[in-house]
């Protein structure tokens, strides 16, 4: 039987303490290069702001405050990865409790060897945000959203 499913992703917009950047999240996964904003899939059971603290916990190893929801999916989008999925992507806005201690970097993908599951993050100043540095539909259209 092939059925058709709900693929949930929740994500952050994380604002640096000025809010002139936002955390991007450059990964390689399922043998891709990608940019992204930082977050992931919801589990079942999970409520959308406790999958974007989850997340940003495993990704970053810190909790987040002043959670507001952005934006959700208002359109129909095929997951890219996974056929008969349709993906409904839910944003919030939110900033780092304490002082950041994880490493960024400057420059995408920098990764000494491209091995699934790894991920290095950037603050992306807002004036320099670019939809095209996104690898994702409806991250194109968030950041889109936040350079206006």
């Amino acid at each position: 039987m092939n059925e058709n499913v709900f693929n949930i992703r929740v994500y952050g917009i994380i604002f640096n303490e000025q809010r002139n950047a936002v955390l991007v999240s450059d990964e390689y996964q399922l043998n891709t290069f990608m940019t992204k904003f930082p977050g992931g899939g919801l589990d079942y059971g999970e409520g959308t702001i406790d999958c974007l603290k989850r997340e940003i916990i495993e990704e970053t190893g810190h909790k987040i405050c002043n959670i507001e929801h952005f934006y959700t999916t208002d359109f129909f989008q095929k997951a890219l990865f996974f056929d008969n999925q349709q993906l409904i992507s839910i944003y919030y806005t939110c900033q780092l409790e304490g002082q950041q201690n994880f490493p960024t970097s400057t420059q995408p993908w920098k990764f000494e060897k491209a091995e699934n599951g790894q991920e290095r993050f950037r603050w992306n100043k807002l004036s320099e945000l670019n939809t095209e540095q996104f690898t994702f539909p409806i991250d194109k259209i968030v950041a889109g959203m936040l350079t206006k």
